[in-house]
């Protein structure tokens, strides 16, 4: 696969990224990096290799599920940068 600069406005346009210049050479050159390393990965013979699902052979330890000190809406309120009488304020993500 060619990285080309339609994959990388694609990208920008997916990531809601912009790249401009040297960024875009950048970015360009680390995509076709991780390419030629998932090439090398794909050449590699992995047959009678068992799948790995876990990279120890310990058991999970799942603490208990406790109530604990719990903060009131107020105060968690208090701890965002911008906020109206009930809900914190954020930027608009989506057009839509």
């Amino acid at each position: 696969m060619e990285v080309t600069d339609k994959t990388i406005d694609k990208l920008s346009d997916l990531s809601r990224l912009n790249f401009d210049g040297e960024e875009r050479d950048n970015i360009k050159r680390d995509l076709e990096k991780m390419l030629v390393f998932v090439e090398k990965l794909n050449s590699l013979d992995t047959d009678g290799v068992a799948p790995l699902v876990y990279m120890t052979e310990e058991t999970l330890q799942l603490r208990k599920d406790e109530v604990g000190e719990a903060l009131s809406q107020s105060e968690a309120l208090k701890n965002g940068p911008s906020h109206d009488s009930d809900y914190f304020k954020v930027p608009k993500v989506l057009d839509k």
